[in-house]
């Protein structure tokens, strides 16, 4: 799938952040499902959230691959020198300068067990539109921090090491895997706290139909018993 950048496309876009930005992962399953794609769309549930939020959102997708090595013999001194070169010319990211609002970065990182992301550049990424990340392996570190500055990422686990000498960028836009999903540029994304769930582009605009029936019919139900049982009414049970 190409890159979005014409107008009809940008608008296009709009449309659909505006179709699921109310909806839960949950809904987005039973949407799918009434498209008959009951066994599609739901990332592996090891992918998980670093902290319980929500996000929706256009996939943006990248590979790494790990780094072949060997890691060089150097002085501490040379060794300052040669991570520099590092983020230069083997593990950099052309994708963030891609970034517009609205983009949820998918990165394929090959499982591998290194910080790719952490708290800063996840941060800079953030100012461009980012609106989360989810990663096929560790991928995120300085956990804390990004924690502290709401930044909503999925991984299967947490990392400590730096990229030098761990992984290397490969290329952008392309399809990945994802937690046993095909994720393609474009496609669109749902994560909370039930985990994550990939809508094909093709069919988005039927899927948030039954996705927002769906949610509807939960709400009006759990309003009712919230009347019944004197709660005050929530946002998660208004229209």
């Amino acid at each position: 799938m190409s890159v979005e950048t014409n107008q009809t496309t940008v608008d296009d876009r709009q449309e659909i952040l505006e179709l699921y930005k109310d909806l839960r992962v949950t809904d987005v399953r039973d949407g799918m499902d009434w498209m008959g794609m009951h066994h599609y769309g739901t990332m592996h549930r090891d992918i998980k959230p670093l902290w319980r939020t929500k996000i929706t959102g256009i996939a943006r997708t990248a590979r790494y691959l790990p780094f072949e090595g060997p890691a060089p013999k150097l002085t501490p001194e040379e060794y300052t020198k040669w991570v520099s070169w590092y983020y230069k010319e083997v593990c950099y990211d052309p994708w963030a300068e891609d970034i517009v609002d609205g983009d949820i970065m998918v990165i394929d990182v090959c499982g591998l067990d290194v910080g790719l992301l952490g708290s800063n550049n996840t941060l800079s990424c953030l100012l461009k539109g980012c609106r989360g990340y989810i990663l096929n392996g560790g991928g995120i570190r300085d956990t804390d921090e990004v924690i502290m500055q709401k930044i909503p990422v999925w991984s299967k686990f947490v990392s400590q090491g730096m990229d030098q000498a761990r992984i290397r960028y490969h290329e952008k836009d392309i399809p990945v895997a994802m937690g046993g999903v095909a994720v393609y540029p474009g496609d669109v994304i749902v994560a909370d706290g039930d985990g994550v769930i990939v809508v094909p582009r093709k069919m988005a605009r039927d899927v948030a139909k039954y996705a927002t029936q769906e949610l509807r019919g939960d709400k009006a139900g759990r309003r009712r018993l919230y009347q019944q049982l004197g709660w005050e009414l929530d946002e998660t049970v208004l229209d």
